[in-house]
């Protein structure tokens, strides 16, 4: 809306000044010639002028005025228009340029203003968590505190306690003396024991150390005696094995000529088995020859039942006819009986 300061007649005033001049108007030059006044309101009185010339562009010239004049003076006004246009233009992107500016500086400061509630929501919510945890600090401190009471009692109980075991240890350790002295004495006792069941040990070893070295003795003369007895047993047994040699060189000699007639009889074996497998074949021949036979005798069983089943057709056909010729002459035989006995009576 146009403020106090500047009229609409004012901004008329200096826009009939620019067109004397032959200059185009324009807020900036507008407010040159006043030399004063904001932007806005010159641009609302601007506007508010071009709409009024816009309205009073289609009003008739006054009558009595040369055609001439008329056309002359719509060139002009229209490329004054041109002339205006051309330079609002300017004007007008540098207007929507500075109205995008301030949406943008608009939204930017709506997202900041947004970023800064949520800032302060996760700021209030921190607090928030900050006091919670500030509460559970608090009642962890007084659990601590009463827990601690507890400890000191129980210390003085544990201290108490101390003091009896260490009383108890002292008892302990007078039993542990006496202990350890009974202990070395039996010690001393069991070890003068042991010394002497040493000297019966030994004493014993030494006996049976005398019937160990006549039981090794025995057994000296016994082995002297095995050897003897192995000596000759191995002596028997190389003559043995000698008769056995010879006898396996007799047992290899049977076996190779063995070995010989069995290779004499494999190859024999070979060649009957060839005679075998070539009478199979002659067989197999034979029994194809066989079978072709048998197939052949069978359809010539087949054409000679036909045949023959054809002949007893024909046959048939042909013994029905006789007797039908039979049959015929029976019936005409009483006529011809009669015409013969009519014939002599004349």
């Amino acid at each position: 809306m146009a403020r106090n300061g500047i009229q609409y007649s004012d901004v008329q005033q200096a826009i009939d000044a620019l067109l004397a001049r032959g200059d185009t108007p324009s807020v900036q030059r507008i407010r040159d010639v006043l030399g004063t006044g904001s932007f806005t309101t010159i641009s609302d009185h601007f506007r508010l002028w071009r709409s009024e010339r816009e309205q009073n562009r289609d009003v008739p010239p006054p009558k009595g005025v040369p055609e001439v004049v008329v056309t002359m003076a719509s060139e002009l006004w229209r490329e004054a228009q041109e002339v205006a246009n051309q330079a609002l233009l300017h004007y007008r992107e540098d207007a929507n340029r500075q109205v995008a500016e301030a949406q943008q500086l608009a939204e930017d400061a709506k997202q900041q203003a947004a970023n800064a509630e949520q800032r302060e929501s996760a700021l209030a919510e921190h607090l928030r968590h900050m006091e919670q945890r500030l509460e559970a600090l608090n009642r962890e401190l007084a659990a601590s505190q009463t827990s601690e009471h507890h400890w000191h009692q129980q210390a003085e109980a544990s201290q108490e306690e101390v003091t009896q075991l260490k009383q108890v240890q002292k008892q302990l350790e007078s039993q542990a003396d006496a202990q350890r002295d009974a202990h070395s004495n039996a010690l001393s006792e069991q070890q003068v024991a042991w010394e002497q069941r040493l000297a019966q040990e030994e004493q014993r070893h030494e006996a049976a150390e005398g019937r160990l070295m006549a039981m090794l003795d025995s057994a000296q003369q016994t082995r002297a005696q095995e050897e003897k007895t192995f000596q000759k047993r191995l002596q028997q047994s190389e003559q043995r094995i000698e008769a056995l040699s010879q006898e396996l060189k007799a047992k290899q000699q049977a076996l190779h000529t063995l070995q010989l007639e069995a290779s004499q009889r494999e190859q024999q074996l070979g060649e009957q088995t060839q005679q075998i497998t070539s009478l199979e074949k002659q067989q197999q021949v034979l029994t194809e020859q066989l079978d072709e036979a048998k197939a052949a005798l069978d359809r010539q069983a087949q054409q000679h039942a036909e045949r023959e089943a054809a002949l007893q057709q024909a046959w048939q056909e042909k013994l029905w006819s006789r007797m039908e010729a039979l049959q015929t002459q029976l019936t005409a035989l009483p006529d011809a009986l009669s015409k013969q006995g009519s014939e002599p009576g004349q």
